[in-house]
């Protein structure tokens, strides 16, 4: 996990840098700033919208007895699109404009639940006799 962090921190810096050189020799450094401030509020303005929409999912959910598990993951992973779409750069705004594709979002998350089902939930080991079973009796003493 180390490695992969060190790694994302180490690369996408490196990305960012050289997209920015490219883009600004094609068409300047003023258009350039011009650019990527205009993604970032373009960024927060529909990361507010989604946010907003999110919310009011969650409400209608918790209104109706249910629980919003997957509109609270959605909204961990808007905080993300924030911080992607808060950071300078062109790479970083993809990846956070994506995010804020609810079909992206949502295969994002089902992705992640998948993989961690197996990490977090590990399943028993095969005995071949079925799952271990405890019988036994139980009262409370206070």
């Amino acid at each position: 996990m180390f490695r992969i962090l060190f790694l994302v921190f180490l690369l996408v810096p490196l990305v960012e840098i050289y997209l920015l050189i490219e883009v600004g020799g094609l068409i300047g450094a003023l258009p350039t700033v011009f650019l990527v401030v205009f993604t970032a509020v373009l960024g927060a303005f529909l990361l507010r919208m989604q946010g907003l929409s999110t919310l009011a999912r969650v409400q209608a959910a918790l209104a109706r007895g249910e629980l919003p598990a997957m509109e609270i993951l959605e909204g961990v992973v808007l905080l993300v699109a924030g911080a992607l779409l808060l950071t300078p750069g062109f790479f970083t705004d993809t990846l956070g404009f994506l995010v804020l594709v609810p079909s992206i979002r949502r295969t994002i998350i089902r992705a992640f639940l998948r993989r961690a089902r197996g990490r977090l939930f590990p399943s028993p080991p095969e005995t071949g006799r079925g799952p271990r079973v405890l019988d036994g009796e139980w009262r409370r003493e206070d």
